[in-house]
């Protein structure tokens, strides 16, 4: 549950400081299920790009930063469509920003209102199958964790378990689900393209039981 103080509670990862990445506005495609064919391969095990599930390229780190300037940002992202958006209590947000040919790494940038908001990244190795950027809604549930593991994860401390589920998948973990203070500073940062496939952003809110955060967020591309 949230807290009342108007400050929330959080558990945040290393910061790195650095410089907000220039680039072109992001757009974004659908995420479909891969159906590999060709040779026959192991029990349990398969494959992405001709190459086992398990030998996948590692992921490297995100550069992430933060930056006081939060009211410029909520200023100017006030202006831009589909840029201020309002999670809902329980609710995650997932935006899914595929790899283009014209950029080289994905940026972001975000704030919230008054209170804060879990945030992390993942890579979906499947396909690309289109350059449209989309946005899913969920609500957090058992239901909906046991179908979709990714849905309702946030860190609890459960590595073993978030592992055993992203094992399970064509998705791998850039970034853990942490509370960030997005209401206090401006959180960003990049990735660099570890090879095709779509970036999953996680706007996790499942946690609060009362209130819906207003976010302010950007994606974009960086050659």
């Amino acid at each position: 549950m949230d807290g009342t103080n108007g400050t929330e509670g959080s558990n945040q990862p290393a910061e790195v400081n650095q410089q907000s990445p220039a680039g072109q506005q992001a757009t974004g495609g659908d995420v479909e299920e891969s159906n590999s064919s060709g040779n026959s391969q192991n029990p349990g095990e398969r494959k992405v790009y001709g190459c086992a599930l398990a030998q996948m390229p590692p992921l490297k780190p995100p550069s992430t930063w933060t930056s006081m300037a939060i009211k410029e940002l909520k200023s100017k992202l006030r202006l831009e469509k589909d840029s201020v958006v309002t999670v809902k209590r329980g609710n995650i947000m997932t935006v899914h920003v595929p790899t283009i040919p014209e950029g080289k790494q994905v940026c972001w940038e975000f704030a919230t209102d008054s209170y804060d908001i879990a945030f992390g990244i993942f890579f979906d190795w499947n396909p690309v199958t289109s350059q449209a950027i989309t946005v899913h809604i969920s609500e957090s549930s058992d239901d909906e964790e046991e179908e979709n593991p990714l849905e309702g994860l946030i860190n609890t401390g459960d590595v073993e378990k978030a592992s055993k589920s992203l094992a399970k998948s064509n998705i791998r973990e850039i970034l853990p689900v942490y509370r960030l203070d997005s209401h206090m500073a401006v959180q960003g940062g990049s990735h660099e393209y570890p090879g095709k496939g779509t970036y999953l952003l996680k706007f996790n809110n499942s946690y609060s039981l009362w209130r819906n955060k207003t976010l302010y967020y950007r994606v974009y591309y960086s050659a």
